[in-house]
């Protein structure tokens, strides 16, 4: 296959290297600015070549091109829709005999063991992806600029401590604010909630749509005691939606009251979940640049830290796989509401995928995790399902029994083992 010429003198280097190579298995890859190279024996077939070049030819050249090396196989490798290319390649070895199947999969293999990537799209970019965040000497000057300058000088201690055995795998009735002063400090890995909307919403034993005053005055007295009862380097995720009727942004008011008790901020993820809530016979002032409404489908997770970005943890109980991290780390997430919300009774569930993604990406299996909103006990029941202890508190007893119930009926995962 005749390639650019431009790209002779970058490989010229790379293919007078010599390789003993007896197997499809056996093979060799070096890295360019460009591409990767993946060197593999193919023999001296011509059918093999036919079904290798049936394979390639439907992608652009700028992501993958092959040549022929006398027995050898040069795959020039950039990026590819790695799930397209797997389904093609079953679908090849269907109507191939064992030779070419054989071949195919090895093809297949020597991609798949590829685990330094990049994600562009449906692409998974192989070379160049870390450019954007080449900065030199990023050390040094993230020190003269003072990183997470807001939270340095805490008073956090570093001595974590255990739970009384008494809380630990229960569902609890009553104020969080009250409850949880029964706890010692620094004794909880994960908090992750969503506190009740003040929108409105027929919440049980609640009465959602207070004064705002009241409302942050009562959010804050909670968070204060979820602050000192976190573990250093634990966690708080807060999902959170503005009120945009009211022109309340309640995600950055949360957020600066967290870096004004020296948390530190970790990120933002948005939840995206497309067009649910968002009313298009809602416009503002139509067609003119008067009063616009804005209009939103996602929510927010906004992500703290107690002292110190790392967490400590044992390698073993980590359960995410490299596709859910390479995923998860993304911070926009794709994900349908909670579509079972009056089975429960509830008027403002997140979905347990949403969940799950929480417990996976920021905890360890064997973690003690809380809600102090838990509600239909989504955040408990998920934390069963995937080997966490926790805790979860809810002012409503209606509420707790569904949670409870929900637990019951909760398994643990066992392909997590």
């Amino acid at each position: 296959m005749k390639i650019k010429e431009k790209y002779k003198q970058k490989r010229k280097k790379h293919l007078i290297l010599k390789e003993n190579v007896s197997t499809l298995s056996n093979y060799h890859q070096v890295e360019t600015n460009n591409y990767k190279i993946i060197k593999i024996h193919i023999g001296n077939n011509k059918k093999n070549i036919t079904a290798i070049n049936q394979l390639f030819s439907s992608y652009p050249q700028e992501d993958v091109f092959i040549e022929f090396n006398n027995s050898d196989l040069i795959i020039n490798l950039r990026q590819i829709d790695f799930l397209d290319f797997k389904n093609k390649i079953k679908s090849l070895i269907l109507n191939s005999d064992d030779e070419i199947s054989s071949l195919l999969k090895s093809i297949l293999s020597n991609i798949e063991k590829i685990k330094s990537y990049g994600l562009k799209g449906r692409k998974r970019l192989y070379v160049e992806y870390n450019n954007e965040r080449k900065v030199k000497n990023r050390k040094e000057k993230e020190k003269e600029r003072g990183i997470y300058f807001y939270a340095i000088n805490n008073s956090f201690s570093k001595q974590n401590n255990e739970i009384p055995k008494q809380f630990i795998n229960r569902i609890i009735t009553g104020d969080s604010e009250d409850v949880l002063k029964n706890f010692p400090d620094n004794c909880i890995d994960l908090i992750f909630t969503s506190p009740p909307y003040n929108f409105g919403l027929d919440y049980k034993n609640h009465k959602d749509g207070t004064n705002w005053d009241e409302y942050f005055k009562k959010l804050f007295k909670i968070f204060t005691e979820c602050i000192r009862i976190l573990k250093f380097g634990g966690r708080i995720i807060v999902n959170v939606q503005p009120l945009f009727s009211d022109y309340i942004p309640i995600h950055h008011i949360l957020s600066n009251f967290f870096m004004e008790q020296k948390m530190i901020w970790k990120g933002e993820i948005i939840w995206d979940k497309h067009n649910w809530n968002c009313k298009y016979t809602a416009w503002g002032s139509w067609k003119s640049p008067s009063n616009p409404y804005l209009k939103y489908t996602w929510e927010f997770l906004e992500v703290f830290c107690k002292g110190s970005l790392k967490k400590e943890g044992n390698s073993n109980n980590i359960d995410i796989s490299d596709e859910e991290f390479k995923k998860y780390v993304i911070a926009k997430w794709d994900i349908a509401p909670e579509r079972n919300m009056k089975n429960y009774g509830h008027p403002a569930m997140f979905p347990e995928n949403l969940v799950e993604r929480v417990l996976k990406l920021f905890s360890f299996k064997g973690d003690i995790i809380l809600d102090p909103f838990n509600g239909a006990g989504t955040t408990t029941a998920i934390a069963k399902k995937l080997s966490r202890k926790y805790i979860g508190i809810d002012i409503s007893k209606e509420y707790c029994k569904i949670a409870e119930d929900r637990l019951k009926n909760t398994q643990i995962d066992i392909s997590l083992f």
